[in-house]
């Protein structure tokens, strides 16, 4: 089994070590990730900070496919379905592969690129679609299904509020009984990203 970085991952090996998070992060994601913190172990540091940030699946009958959690250089930048080519051919120009599978936005699509095919595969825990479940990416060959998987969301929901992670009630009732739509989602990440990028579309 193979994984990879993502900045959640890099973020809590930071605050782990005791080290300052950006500037930009909100109060509620720095709680939520020194909560997470002190549940590793040193094991557990170790081993997240070795994740490389992305991976090569070499395949002998079909086309090589990269996997990174946002694009191939950074783990945090965000684009989106809407986002202009010319922004996401500064993510993805160089790439070799002509098939890239990444997350971070937590919403499932395809881009097109000239001839390089970016699949968002979703969320399973956190995701941003129509209706409450597992959001997730089959791979076959050279052909590719987002797939769906539901599953007993109300059960889901009580578990999560009855734990001490920090925000749980708020957690389970609106990323998990209730879910923000994609479109919900595009519009706050499309406006987050162009707050935060150094270039303009």
């Amino acid at each position: 089994m193979q994984f990879i970085r993502g900045n959640g991952d890099r973020e809590v090996v930071l605050t782990f070590d005791g080290k300052a998070l950006a500037m930009e992060i909100s109060d509620s994601v720095r709680e939520i990730t020194s909560w997470v913190a002190e549940q590793l172990s040193r094991s557990h540091r170790d081993f997240l900070v070795q994740l490389p940030l992305t991976y090569t699946l070499i395949r002998e009958d079909y086309e090589d496919v990269l996997f990174c959690h946002a694009n191939p250089t950074n783990d945090e930048d965000i684009f989106t379905p809407r986002t202009s080519d010319a922004v996401v051919a500064t993510y993805f120009g160089g790439t070799q592969q002509r098939t890239v599978i990444c997350g971070h936005t937590h919403v499932q699509f395809e881009r097109r690129l000239g001839d390089l095919r970016i699949l968002n595969a979703g969320s399973v825990g956190m995701p941003f679609a129509d209706k409450p479940g597992a959001y997730w990416l089959l791979l076959d060959g050279d052909s590719y299904e987002h797939r769906f998987t539901p599953y007993d969301v109300e059960a889901a929901a009580k578990q999560i509020a009855s734990t001490n992670y920090p925000q749980a009630q708020q957690f389970s009732e609106e990323n998990v009984r209730k879910i923000p739509t994609a479109q919900e989602a595009m519009e706050f990440l499309e406006a987050l990203a162009q707050k935060n990028r150094p270039f303009t579309d």
